[in-house]
């Protein structure tokens, strides 16, 4: 194991001859998709991407790049090419009813129904 200093590293367990290979010319480490989660029983929310050549030192780049800054307790990554996502030309999936309005937070809104109320209460007393 790698002996550093850097608690981080050392608890990331690095074997010495790890078998990272070099890069030949035109090539790139993988993607890696970060997650974090700033307090316990919350959601984690991507914060971004970092190229590494495995997932453990993914994780260290994760930890260094988005971990230092904001408060986190808890951190994900997931390799770029593991995530399943759909297809913008499949957004009929999404149409399942035509009319959605009832979904949004605008159908609650009544301050213009109160205001329209008060004025007509002022017509009728004035």
């Amino acid at each position: 194991m790698i002996q550093s200093l850097d608690p981080r590293v050392a608890r990331a367990h690095i074997e010495e001859d790890n078998s990272i290979a070099p890069l030949k010319e035109m090539d790139n480490w993988e993607t890696y998709e970060v997650f974090h989660q700033k307090k316990r029983g919350d959601q984690h929310l991507h914060v971004g991407i970092v190229h590494a050549p495995n997932v453990e030192m993914a994780m260290l780049f994760a930890k260094e790049q988005y971990g230092r800054r904001g408060i986190s307790v808890n951190m994900w990554v997931v390799r770029t090419s593991d995530v399943f996502a759909t297809e913008y030309e499949d957004t009929d999936i999404f149409e399942t009813v035509p009319e959605k309005q009832y979904r949004e937070a605008g159908g609650y809104k009544v301050m213009e129904k109160i205001n329209k109320y008060k004025k007509g209460q002022k017509e009728l007393a004035g």
